[in-house]
């Protein structure tokens, strides 16, 4: 009987990992033999058995009186040829011999083709010999048939009342079978007594009741599971705390961090790190301030930033943090955007904090409402703020985005890059609708254009599968979007065609970057030289006033 157990939980979900490692033989304990407990025994007799370990073949050699021939045990009688042979008969016998010789072939027939099968399916895992060599004119007859389309399977509403703006969203890393949303209420001065403070995680099959209320001491504004210990979720409060829960152990905060030295203002981001032991977390906030946390001692940060672009460390010189951004597969670097339009690119393994702000983008006519970096090309980030989102590269610093959307009449508040399709990002628009936009093929339209709601949306997420979409809006509601097929499939070469048009539209940015300060230089040098010709900013001024009023005048004519 096979011993064995089996395990019901996962391993990483309880105890300690053993440690296993090889050692030498050692005796722990000797036990000496007492003859005095031989008359307990029993002698046994005889203690010598013998067992039969030959196999059971299938396939039996009979030799008879005349030919030996190779046929199946069920076929024949003990001692010679079946019943309705007759040996005599050299016609019979020679009519059994030919069946037998034929069966004998269809084995030996079949047994050459299992080794030939096992030798191809070894080959196998080195050489995919079933590619499809022509599959992407098929891939393109279908796209031509497919359109791009996305229907609502969920809606979560915020069960109270008055309703609350769903300003995050985070997918349980288990498979996306829940999401934890932050319900927080973020306009100015808003001082309802009747406010409820609590936030939810949803299982996504259930959609009537939260499957956890989430109690902080001040309304959440944004939440992240974290990806090594799934049962840990980390909370940036509207009071500027820092939270955390233990799912496993109901919807109270496990620890909360001082009000004296968390963040002044709400913190509008807040991430996990890799690090050994998934207890380390940082967070920023329109205070100006990034903090570094550690859960298992979070009476104070551990470190902190203060996003200063003077480089001068003065708290009173920072930029608010109204967004934040971190990639796992960049542990020292994460991306802040600020509520001035600019983004820092800091990098926390410099020396001293003035350092650590290596890179600034000057990017949008106000707030970055949301920053992501690509999952693909960690290199590579996009960023929303007042009308258009915009692509830029960190290999160009002091420049302009690469690429950009078009601009829309309602403002862009949230973005996120597909998980799957390296050219594929969503965007949230304040009226409501919902933009998919594939760089790789339209890059003046979006590929799809989904009116989710007449709210405005406020927080986008995708699992990590790239099929289905979260949108929060304004009103606390979080729609589940499935997209087309066409949109979340990676086609062939497409991650080589996307590092080609980012590398291209580098490469174009960069030579109109080195005219542009060629054009300064020149002008400045023809002002150095020529200092009298200088032109004077009010003749100037009224020099276009006037052609602009002439040009009213001649249309008014000839109208």
């Amino acid at each position: 009987m096979d011993i064995k157990f089996e395990y019901s939980r996962k391993r990483s979900e309880f105890g300690r990992p053993c440690n296993f490692s090889d050692f030498l033989a050692e005796v722990t304990v000797d036990i000496p033999p007492d003859p005095s407990l031989a008359d307990n025994f029993i002698p046994q007799d005889p203690v010598d058995f013998s067992v039969q370990e030959g196999p059971a073949m299938a396939l039996h050699e009979v030799n008879t009186e005349r030919v030996e021939v190779s046929i199946r045990g069920v076929n024949h009688v003990e001692g010679g040829w079946p019943k309705h042979v007759d040996p005599k008969n050299s016609e019979l016998t020679t009519r059994y011999r030919e069946e037998v010789e034929r069966e004998d072939a269809y084995t030996r027939s079949v047994q050459r083709l299992g080794t030939l099968m096992e030798h191809y399916i070894r080959q196998n895992n080195t050489i995919d010999i079933y590619e499809e060599y022509f599959e992407e004119e098929e891939e393109e007859e279908d796209d031509e048939e497919e359109q791009p389309s996305a229907k609502t399977i969920n809606v979560f509403r915020d069960p109270n009342t008055p309703r609350r703006m769903a300003t995050h969203l985070s997918w349980h890393p288990d498979g996306n079978r829940a999401v934890a949303v932050a319900y927080c209420s973020l306009d100015f001065q808003d001082s309802r007594k009747d406010m409820n403070l609590d936030s939810y995680i949803w299982d996504v099959e259930k959609p009537y009741a939260p499957e956890l209320i989430l109690k902080p001491s001040s309304p959440l504004v944004t939440v992240e599971y974290n990806s090594k210990d799934w049962h840990h979720v980390l909370g940036g409060c509207y009071n500027g705390q820092i939270v955390y829960w233990d799912t496993r152990k109901g919807g109270l905060p496990m620890e909360t961090t001082p009000v004296e030295f968390g963040h002044r203002d709400p913190v509008y981001g807040a991430f996990w790190l890799p690090s050994r032991t998934g207890t380390e977390c940082f967070s920023g906030s329109t205070d100006g301030q990034v903090l570094w946390w550690d859960i298992r001692k979070m009476s104070q940060p551990s470190e902190k930033l203060i996003l200063d672009i003077s480089r001068k460390d003065e708290l009173k010189k920072a930029l608010g943090a109204s967004s934040l951004d971190f990639a796992p597969t960049m542990p020292t670097k994460f991306l802040v955007g600020t509520e001035q339009g600019i983004i820092i690119s800091c990098n926390r393994d410099a020396k001293t904090p003035p350092e650590k702000i290596a890179y600034i983008f000057r990017s949008h006519i106000g707030a970055v409402y949301s920053v992501t970096r690509n999952p693909f090309f960690p290199k590579v980030f996009l960023s929303v703020g007042d009308w258009t989102a915009r692509i830029w590269t960190e290999e160009l610093m002091d420049s302009s985005s690469i690429m950009e959307t078009k601009c829309h009449t309602a403002y862009l508040l949230d973005v996120c890059w597909s998980p799957v399709k390296p050219a594929v990002f969503f965007t949230a628009r304040s009226d409501g609708t919902l933009d998919i936009w594939d760089f790789l093929f339209h890059q003046k339209e979006p590929s799809l254009s989904l009116k989710v709601s007449n709210d405005p949306l406020l927080s986008l997420r995708s699992q990590d599968n790239g099929r289905i979409i979260g949108c929060g809006t304004r009103q606390g509601t979080v729609s589940l979007l499935e997209i087309s097929p066409g949109l979340c499939t990676m086609r062939k070469n497409e991650k080589t065609l996307t590092s080609t048009m980012f590398e291209r539209e580098a490469r174009r940015e960069k030579v109109l970057q080195d005219k542009y300060r060629e054009r300064q230089l020149r002008e400045q040098e023809r002002l150095r030289v020529q200092p009298e010709q200088r032109e004077d900013p009010q003749e100037v001024f009224k020099q276009a006033q006037a052609d602009f009023f002439s040009s009213i005048k001649a249309e008014r004519r000839r109208r």
